[in-house]
C-alpha cells in the first residue's frame, strides 16, 4: 500500500499534512486532537474561531449539561457534552493590524501530530498583503503527567522586516456547542460567566454550566522568550464577560524568533478533592514549572504507555502509522487519569460533540484494548457502570422488569439519554426515534465484566462489584423472557438488536421486535457464565450478594431452564433469522438506490426521505445476527445452539451460509460493521476479503469514509476493533480457559508483527513473522499461562 495518500503522509510515528485544505480542516482537527483522559482539545489553529472551516473545542471527560429545546412545538431535553472554554486562542498582530496567516499567501504549511509523544505542531510561512513574510510555529500538548496542565508554545519569526508584533492570548468562555450541524436547531449555550480577570503573569476565567452547575476554571500564565532567553514584553490587559485576554507586545527584529509560552491549568468542581476549582487552578500555576519541564515529564508517561500498547508492523507503513494513531486516540480518550473522574467511555472520544458525548454499547469493542494492556483503565470504565446500577434498576422497574436495565445512551447520572426524535439530513425532518429499545447494551456490559475478570482474575473486583452487576443483568433478561406454552420455549419480545434500521414491525405501532437472534443467544451465553460463577463462588460470598439485591436461589432454577429452552428463529436449516419474521420483509433493489443516491450506507434516511421505512425491508445498518460470531467463537455459537436443541450441520458450512446471506443485505452504515465482517471472513478462510474489510476499517476515520462523521468526533469502536483485528486475526490470538493460543495468518507483505499483552498479572511479548512465533513472559506475576501455536504446545 502506498505510504502516502492524498495529503496524509504515513510516517510511522506522525500524522503529517503538508498543505492547508480548508474543506478537510475539521477532519484534521479531530485527528490531531491532544488529550490525556481528563480533557481533549481539537487540533484547530490557535487564531481560529468556530466557522465553516474551523471548530476549536475542548471537552472534559464526564462533563455534561442538560437543557431544553423546542422542536415541532414540543419541548425536549438533551444532555450535551459541553464545549468548555477555549484556552488555545492566540491572535497575531503586526503594527497594530490583526493578521490571519491562513488568509494570506501561504508559502509553507505543516500540520503534524507526533503520535509517540502526543505533541501537535503547526508551522506556517506566509506573505501578508503588505509583502511581509512571517513564519510562525506552534506546539501544544495535554500533559499525561499531570492532566490539569495544557501547554502551548507559539513562535514568531519576521523574515524580511522588523516591526512591533503583538500576541493577543485569551481564555474564551463565550463559546457554544456548534460542532454538529444537525444539532444546530437545538439549544447550544451551556456556559454562564462567573468571573474573569488577571493574575500574576497571566489571566483567569471561571464559568459554570447553566443546568448541571459544574464550575470550570482556567488560569493561563505567559512567558516570552527571544532566541531562548526570557524577555519582558509590554502587557495590555483586557477583560469582558466570560473573556479574559492579554496583549503581549514587543519590538521584533528581522530574522529573530520570539516565543510565547502559554501554560494553562484546568480544574472543575467535579474533580476529586476539589473545593474551589479556581483556587486549584491558580495553585497549579504558582509552581515553578516551565514548558520544557512539563513536556519532559509528559514524554516519560507516553514512553511508559507505548511500552505496553505499541503494535509493531514491519512491511506496511500505512497500517503501522494508523494503528499507532488509533491506539493514541484511545489512550487520549481514557487513561489512568480518567479513573477518579467517574466518566465512562464516550463512543466518539474527547474529540467532538457527535452522539452528545454519550456512552453506548461501544465498550464491547473498546474495553478489550484496555483490559489486555491497561486493566486499571478498563476497571474505571466498569465502575462508571456500577455506580449507575440504581438508575438501571429503576429503569427496569419502570417497565415491569427485575434486575438492571442499562440505558442505550448514558451520560452523567445513568438515566436514559436517548432522544425521542432524530434529525434526518436527507429529508430535513425530525423522525421518531425508538432506539432506546436496544436493551442489548446490558449484554455488552455483562460481557465486558466477564472478560475483564477472565483477563485479570481480579477477585476483589468480581466480589465487590462485578458479581452484583452480572447478577442484576441476568435477573433482567430472565424477567424480560417469557415462556410460551405453545412451544415450551422462552421468547424475548419488544426489543431491538444491534441493527438500528429495524425499530418495529411494519404492521405495529408499538416499537420493538420479537426474538432477535443475537439477543436470545447472548442471553443464554451470559446465563451460562453466571451459573458457572455461582457454582464456583464461596457460599458466604453468594449469600452476601443475594441478600444485597434481594434475590433467592429459586431464581437460578429458571436460569438453568432458559439455557436449554430459549427460542431462536431460523429461516431454514442452518440459517438463522435476524428476528422473528425477518425473511417475510421485502427485498431491496440496492443497485437502483446506488444509481440514484451513490452512497447508500444510511438506507434508513434514504427510505424515510421517500416516505418509506427500513422497517419494511430486509436491510441492515450493520452486523446483527453475525455479531454472534464476533463476540463468541463460531464453535461456541454452534455449541450453544446445540444445547438449545438446534442441530447444526457443521460449523464451517453454518458460518458461511449465514455470512453469505447477511452480507448481501447489510449497508455498513456503522463502521463497526466492517470489524465484524473482517473477523468472520477470516473465520471462513477468506483472507483476501478479511484483508479488504480490515483496510476499510483502517481507513474509516483517517479518511472519514462515511463523509463528515469523523469531523464530529472519532469512532472509538472502529479504532479499537481495527487494533483487535491485528492481534486476533493476523496474529490469530485467542485466550480461553487460561490458555494463550496463536494461529498466525499474516498478510503476505507483512514481514513481522509484534505486541505486548498483560494477562492475569503477567506481561507477554509476542512476535510473529512469516516463519516463526516468539513468545516471551516476564518473571513477575503469576506462573506463565499455557501457550499453544497452531494447536501445538510451546515449552516454557
Amino acid at each position: 500500500m502506498s505510504t502516502e495518500t492524498g495529503h496524509v503522509s504515513s510516517k510511522e510515528w506522525n500524522l503529517h499534512y503538508k498543505k492547508f485544505t480548508p474543506q478537510e480542516e475539521k477532519l484534521r482537527e479531530t485527528l490531531s486532537t491532544i488529550g490525556n483522559g481528563y480533557f481533549g482539545t481539537r487540533g484547530a489553529f490557535e487564531g481560529s474561531h468556530a466557522s465553516s472551516t474551523h471548530y476549536p473545542a475542548t471537552y472534559i471527560a464526564g462533563l455534561y449539561n442538560k437543557v431544553p429545546s423546542t422542536v415541532h412545538g414540543k419541548e425536549i431535553f438533551n444532555t450535551d457534552f459541553v464545549n468548555c472554554p477555549n484556552w488555545l486562542l492566540v491572535q497575531l498582530i503586526i503594527d497594530d493590524e490583526e493578521i490571519n496567516p491562513l488568509e494570506c499567501d501561504l508559502e509553507e504549511y505543516i500540520h503534524d501530530l507526533d503520535i509517540r509523544y502526543a505533541l501537535m505542531t503547526r508551522r506556517i510561512k506566509f506573505k501578508d498583503p503588505k509583502g511581509r513574510i512571517t513564519e510562525i510555529e506552534s506546539r501544544r500538548f495535554a500533559s499525561m503527567d499531570n492532566p490539569h496542565y495544557a501547554a502551548l508554545s507559539y513562535s514568531v519569526t519576521p523574515l524580511n522586516y522588523s516591526a512591533k508584533i503583538g500576541l493577543k492570548s485569551s481564555l474564551d468562555g463565550t463559546i457554544i456547542n456548534a460542532g454538529v450541524e444537525r444539532y444546530k436547531a437545538l439549544t447550544s449555550r451551556h456556559l454562564t460567566p462567573v468571573d474573569q480577570g488577571h493574575i500574576d503573569e497571566g489571566i483567569y476565567l471561571q464559568v459554570e454550566t447553566n443546568q448541571s452547575h459544574v464550575q470550570i476554571a482556567m488560569c493561563a500564565r505567559h512567558h516570552v522568550f527571544l532566541d531562548g532567553k526570557r524577555i519582558d514584553p509590554s502587557i495590555d490587559q483586557a477583560t469582558t464577560e466570560a473573556f479574559a485576554s492579554e496583549l503581549i507586545s514587543f519590538d521584533a527584529v528581522e530574522n529573530k524568533t520570539y516565543t510565547l509560552e502559554k501554560i494553562v491549568a484546568i480544574s472543575t468542581s467535579r474533580d476529586a478533592l476539589t473545593a474551589s476549582p479556581i483556587d486549584k487552578a491558580r495553585a497549579l500555576l504558582t509552581r515553578d514549572i516551565s514548558w520544557e519541564h512539563l513536556y519532559y515529564r509528559h514524554r516519560i508517561q507516553w514512553r511508559l504507555a507505548w511500552r505496553m500498547s505499541d503494535i509493531r508492523i514491519e512491511g506496511d507503513s500505512f497500517a503501522q502509522m494508523v494503528t499507532r494513531l488509533y491506539a493514541y486516540h484511545l489512550m487520549a480518550t481514557s487513561s489512568t487519569h480518567t479513573q477518579s473522574m467517574d466518566a465512562g467511555m464516550p463512543a466518539r472520544g474527547l474529540h467532538g460533540e457527535a452522539y452528545r458525548g454519550h456512552i453506548f454499547w461501544d465498550s464491547l469493542y473498546v474495553l478489550p484494548f484496555f483490559y489486555r494492556r491497561f486493566p486499571e483503565v478498563a476497571k474505571g470504565a466498569l465502575l462508571y457502570r456500577y455506580r449507575r446500577l440504581d438508575p438501571a434498576r429503576t429503569y427496569a422497574l419502570e417497565y415491569g422488569y427485575k434486575g438492571a436495565m442499562f440505558p442505550w445512551q448514558s451520560a452523567e447520572d445513568g438515566h436514559e439519554e436517548t432522544q425521542i426524535i432524530h434529525y434526518n439530513p436527507v429529508s430535513g425532518l425530525w423522525d421518531p426515534d425508538l432506539s432506546s429499545r436496544q436493551r442489548h447494551v446490558s449484554i455488552a456490559i455483562f460481557y465486558n465484566v466477564w472478560e475483564y475478570y477472565n483477563y485479570t482474575q481480579d477477585e476483589d473486583f468480581l466480589h465487590d462489584y462485578g458479581m452484583e452487576m452480572m447478577l442484576e443483568v441476568s435477573r433482567f433478561w430472565t424477567s424480560v423472557a417469557e415462556k410460551d406454552p405453545k412451544d415450551n420455549r422462552y421468547h424475548i419480545r419488544g426489543i431491538m438488536g444491534p441493527d438500528e434500521f429495524h425499530e418495529k414491525y411494519p404492521d405495529r405501532e408499538e416499537g420493538g421486535l420479537d426474538d432477535n437472534t443475537y439477543t436470545n443467544v447472548m442471553t443464554v451465553w451470559l446465563l451460562e457464565k453466571m451459573l458457572e460463577i455461582i457454582d464456583r463462588a464461596p457460599e458466604m460470598l453468594l449469600k452476601r450478594a443475594f441478600e444485597k439485591i434481594g434475590m433467592d436461589k429459586e431464581e437460578i432454577a429458571t436460569w438453568r431452564e432458559m439455557t436449554t429452552s430459549m427460542y431462536v428463529p431460523f429461516i431454514e436449516k442452518d440459517l438463522m433469522s435476524q428476528f422473528e419474521g425477518y425473511e417475510k420483509l421485502k427485498e431491496v433493489d440496492f443497485e437502483a438506490y446506488r444509481k440514484k443516491y451513490g452512497n447508500i450506507s444510511r438506507m434508513d434516511r434514504i427510505l424515510k426521505s421517500e416516505n418509506d421505512s427500513p422497517d419494511d425491508y430486509q436491510v441492515a445498518k450493520q452486523a446483527d445476527t453475525l455479531m454472534l460470531f464476533y463476540v463468541l467463537s463460531p464453535d461456541e455459537v454452534v455449541r450453544l445452539l446445540g444445547r438449545l436443541g438446534y442441530e447444526i450441520c457443521d460449523t464451517d458450512t453454518f458460518l458461511r451460509k449465514n455470512y453469505n446471506y447477511y452480507i448481501k443485505r447489510t449497508t455498513h452504515g456503522s463502521t463497526l460493521s466492517k470489524i465484524v465482517h473482517a473477523s468472520i471472513a477470516h473465520h471462513i478462510g477468506n483472507h483476501k476479503e478479511a484483508w479488504n474489510w480490515y483496510v476499510e476499517a483502517l481507513k474509516s476515520d483517517i479518511y472519514d469514509t462515511q463523509g463528515g462523521t469523523t469531523t464530529e468526533g472519532i469512532h472509538c469502536g472502529v479504532m479499537a476493533g481495527a487494533i483487535k483485528l491485528v492481534t486476533f486475526v493476523f496474529a490469530g490470538l485467542t485466550f480461553e480457559e487460561g490458555r494463550i493460543e496463536l494461529a498466525p495468518a499474516l498478510p503476505e507483505h507483512w514481514k513481522r508483527l509484534g505486541f505486548r499483552l498483560r494477562l492475569r498479572g503477567r506481561f507477554y511479548s509476542i512476535e510473529v513473522s512469516q516463519s516463526e512465533v516468539v513468545v516471551r513472559a516476564d518473571e513477575q506475576g503469576e506462573r506463565p499461562l499455557m501457550i499453544r501455536v497452531d494447536k501445538k504446545r510451546l515449552t516454557s
